[in-house]
């Protein structure tokens, strides 16, 4: 199969609003691709095709040496994204009649070719393909799909195309390889279930939903237990004969970037638990866990000032004991005789909260506006460990949000569907004596408004426009932005000195004029409470 199939399916993924939309076409590919370009085509969406040597800078030099730097840098500003920025301006060739090439010839060259050949490689590719063609050409090479389908909904697809367990294909999915030819041959019946040979696979976790005063009204103090939610990341330890992998909650391995993690995971089993940074015995801001988070490289002094630990939630697997189907109160027990056993280095264990009624638990969460703890989990004492977020048996009861009024400074293109309008914003708030107050930002924010106030923000920034940055626009300090985040900590990385935790837009405050915005000392105030 040709590239332009891939590159239609691109397209159509990007037009098409809606999950279920999306999935439907998914099922379609997934059923009318031969091997193996289907399972190229669900590595792309999964973002599991990695190349050594074609990388998003050599594209950038093709493309340096056939266009006006200063017409690039236009049109890069107008379109926001880099791939469909090349695809459009790439020269058309006339007269060549070389045919494109396949989904899986332009892997294995990718993954095979010696990096001198790529530049002509890529070009004679380039040459002989359609902008769209070309758009789906570049989006491999980058990576960055953008298309409103996410891994997790390819593999939902997926099971739905074979009527098949989501939960199955993911406890499968780290011992299969692109382009998966053993998965498609099980889930279409032709060959067994992928045996990962003892190699250490993602287990999905279980989710919880957000707790509404209509769901709590209805819970009975008697078959709840409580745990404090933990401002980390959520995260599965999976150790064995096999090998040591940490995992984040989606399934992306993390092992090299917590390593003094997988050398203290010296057990056989699968545990659930939080993320956190810890230094003696006091568990740290979020903000110090995010120094840590997606990186290549961590250095001593990483390792040093910024200590991992894992807050142990849950026992899966005991050895090759797979303990899911156990109600929650059976799990506990297991972890902590698991854990008195273990006693593994840089893990504690999640404390139980005790309570006696759901009012006197209402009081326990009033106080849990610390900078470590975002509420509480409410968990059946007889709930199974169900994958996915399953309605009923787990719930999260978050602390309510902060918010202050800030005035907009800033704002860029999104990615994807939004690539056409200004979605994302920066704001501030005042700083200084009356008569010279400046405005300082103190966080950026893509989400929270309508699609009608979407389209306000973007016309408005357009008209209000002051100076341009790049594809960054500063606007006039005139609109206000009601904000809402979940915490705030002190942050010597920002001007302001204060950094928000899940800042989102709450409303448009186009009855509040600037001067009214609220100052930063309100917002220092917030880091207390």
């Amino acid at each position: 199969m040709s590239l332009p199939a891939f590159a239609e399916l691109l397209e159509r993924l990007l037009f098409t609003p809606g999950r279920n939309g999306k999935a439907a076409l998914l099922r379609q590919w997934f059923a009318e691709q031969p091997d193996p370009d289907r399972g190229i085509g669900l590595a792309a969406l999964a973002g599991e095709l990695v190349f050594r040597t074609a990388k998003p800078g050599l594209l950038r030099d093709l493309v340096a040496e056939r266009t006006d730097p200063t017409l690039f840098a236009l049109r890069s500003d107008y379109v926001g994204d880099l791939a469909e920025t090349i695809a459009l301006l790439w020269p058309e060739q006339t007269g060549g009649n070389a045919p494109p090439p396949t989904l899986a010839e332009v892997i294995e060259t990718l993954e095979t070719a010696p990096k001198a050949a790529l530049p002509g490689i890529i070009t004679a590719w380039l040459n002989a393909l359609d902008a769209g063609a070309r758009l789906a050409l570049i989006k491999l090479i980058t990576g960055g799909l953008r298309v409103g389908a996410s891994g997790r909904l390819a593999k939902a697809a997926l099971a739905e195309w074979a009527s098949a367990d989501l939960g199955e294909i993911e406890e499968v999915w780290h011992g299969v390889a692109p382009p998966y030819l053993a998965l498609f041959a099980w889930l279409e019946g032709k060959g067994p279930r992928p045996d990962p040979n003892g190699a250490p696979v993602f287990r999905p976790l279980m989710l919880a939903h957000p707790l509404e005063e209509a769901d709590f009204a209805k819970l009975h103090a008697s078959d709840w237990r409580a745990e404090w939610k933990w401002d980390g990341i959520r995260v599965q330890l999976t150790a064995g004969p096999g090998g040591v992998r940490l995992w984040s909650r989606s399934g992306e391995d993390i092992s090299n970037t917590f390593p003094e993690i997988v050398a203290a995971m010296q057990f056989h089993g699968v545990a659930d638990g939080e993320l956190l940074v810890m230094r003696e015995g006091e568990v740290a801001p979020f903000g110090d866990l995010q120094q840590r988070l997606n990186r290549k490289v961590v250095t001593a002094k990483m390792l040093r000032d910024h200590p991992a630990h894992v807050r142990l939630y849950d026992l899966l697997f005991d050895g090759e004991e797979d303990l899911r189907a156990l109600p929650f109160d059976q799990r506990r027990a297991r972890l902590e005789a698991w854990y008195a056993r273990e006693s593994p280095a840089r893990m504690d264990l999640s404390p139980l909260i005790t309570f006696g009624t759901m009012a006197e638990l209402a009081e326990i969460r009033a106080g849990t506006r610390t900078a470590s703890i975002e509420g509480l989990m409410l968990k059946r004492g007889d709930s199974v460990y169900s994958p996915g977020r399953v309605k009923g048996p787990w719930w999260k009861w978050k602390r309510n949000p902060l918010n202050v009024d800030a005035v907009l400074m800033y704002a860029q293109r999104g990615h994807g569907k939004r690539s056409s309008f200004y979605s994302d914003y920066t704001f501030g708030l005042w700083r200084g004596p009356k008569g010279e107050e400046e405005l300082v930002p103190i966080g950026k924010a893509y989400s929270g408004y309508t699609d009608l106030e979407l389209a306000f923000l973007d016309k408005w920034i357009r008209d209000h426009t002051t100076a341009r940055f790049g594809p960054v626009r500063e606007v006039e300090k005139a609109l206000v932005l009601e904000v809402e985040f979940d915490a705030a900590q002190y942050s010597p990385r920002h001007k302001s000195g204060v950094a928000l935790r899940f800042p989102r837009i709450a409303r448009l405050r186009r009855d509040k004029p600037a001067a009214e915005a609220d100052r930063l000392e309100t917002l220092e105030a917030m880091i207390k409470r």
